[in-house]
């Protein structure tokens, strides 16, 4: 018989090695927004195809979560994971060959962030939500979110630095070879967590996947969770590719940009792991709403500031706090909503909108600034957005937990 120590222990461990996990693919996939500028002096390719690259990509690693997640849920996480890891490597390592507009397409817009994908969110949430207690799942996943902070954090200067010092076709290669380090974290995630916990009763109770997605596609609550999340992935793919682009504006040099990038996922840790705590303590709709409305003010104070080192800090310091911490609550709802027998492909689906919104971010954000030579519209456009997806929370339905019915009022 295990006892509550060793497998205290043994969660942690899941937990930890979940987290950095995601450190390695998330840093690795937040840093290409480094490459935008150096590809285009380097290949001669227009800032807009490169741009056009990257938006693929954030589609991709959107669409990609809910397939991956099923077969996680019905499976178990370790083989998606360990694919996700060799695709990606593959696909860094391919794009510093392949530099054409279409050559990048495939390399960083599919199979880069297609393996990205396998190794995100849905897939790390899902498979440990189901072995906690209603009540730490969104410690729980905070903690995790927070790996992924901390590899974009680790991972900006360090990709800058080597770009400045060594080229940006050495820089991608020591990323590829990064990411090959996620193969044995996949092996102290348990192999078939999906598989073993897959509970067959419950499955039957519940009709099956199929029918937990006619369900949620029908809930207002769930397509509203979509249509925020959305809105978030235009802000935080347009920051992450066109961070260094505006700090370029600025007349500033790339060091700043890095060290921009590396403070979002800095105060991102912070912000995950208090989004994580709070959840636990306050409705998650409302903690959710407030981070969108908080970016709203931030963008806001920005534009009416002196572009200078400065600004830019404090900018990519107060957005970084809700940067990805939008993650916890949102996941945490979805469990709310619906369980978490069907968690990573139904938080995937959710995903995938966060990720049609960052394919216009990113996009757009290249058409903005080759239209009118600065990324002014582009800036209020995403005020707005951040305004609309507070409104989209206000009505969310969110079930009480469980265990401590009493704690969080219908």
């Amino acid at each position: 018989m295990t006892s509550p120590a060793a497998s205290s222990r043994a969660l942690w461990a899941l937990l930890f090695a979940s987290g950095a996990l995601l450190a390695i693919t998330m840093g690795a996939r937040m840093s290409l927004g480094l490459f935008v500028q150096p590809l285009a002096a380097d290949t001669g390719e227009s800032l807009v195809a490169i741009s056009f690259a990257l938006a693929v990509g954030q589609l991709v690693w959107g669409l990609v979560q809910p397939l991956f997640g099923a077969i996680a849920d019905q499976r178990g996480a370790h083989g998606v994971l360990v694919l996700g890891g060799l695709l990606m490597a593959a696909g860094l390592a391919l794009a510093t060959v392949f530099t054409s507009g279409l050559g990048l397409v495939v390399c960083l817009g599919v199979m880069t962030s297609a393996g990205a994908g396998a190794g995100a969110f849905s897939i790390l949430i899902g498979a440990t939500a189901r072995q906690l207690p209603a009540e730490r799942r969104s410690f729980a996943a905070g903690l995790i979110n927070a790996g992924g902070s901390a590899g974009q954090l680790l991972f900006a200067p360090l990709v800058q630095a080597a770009i400045t010092a060594f080229g940006w076709v050495t820089a991608m290669l020591a990323v590829a070879a990064s990411v090959l380090t996620t193969l044995p974290l996949a092996h102290r995630i348990a192999p078939k967590t999906a598989a073993t916990l897959a509970q067959p009763a419950a499955a039957a109770a519940d009709g099956g996947l199929r029918a937990q997605l006619n369900q949620a596609l029908r809930d207002r609550s769930y397509l509203l969770l979509n249509l925020g999340f959305f809105t978030c992935g235009v802000h935080v793919a347009f920051l992450v590719t066109h961070l260094p682009g505006e700090v370029a504006l600025c007349g500033l040099p790339g060091t700043v940009a890095g060290r921009a990038l590396a403070l979002v996922g800095a105060f991102n840790i912070a912000g995950s792991l208090a989004a994580g705590w709070l959840g636990q303590r306050y409705r998650l709709k409302h903690i959710l709403g407030l981070m969108y409305l908080s970016r709203a003010l931030l963008i806001a104070l920005y534009l009416a500031s002196p572009r200078n080192a400065l600004s830019v800090y404090l900018l990519a310091a107060g957005l970084g706090f809700t940067f990805l911490a939008t993650v916890p609550p949102t996941a945490g709802l979805v469990g709310k909503l619906f369980g978490t027998r069907y968690l990573g492909t139904l938080f995937g689906l959710t995903l995938v909108s966060h990720q049609i919104g960052g394919f216009f971010g990113a996009w757009l954000g290249g058409l903005t600034i080759s239209r009118f030579g600065d990324y002014g519209w582009m800036w209020i456009a995403d005020m707005a957005l951040a305004l609309l997806a507070a409104l989209f929370c206000l009505p969310v339905r969110e079930a009480r937990l469980p265990s401590r019915p009493a704690a969080q009022p219908a």
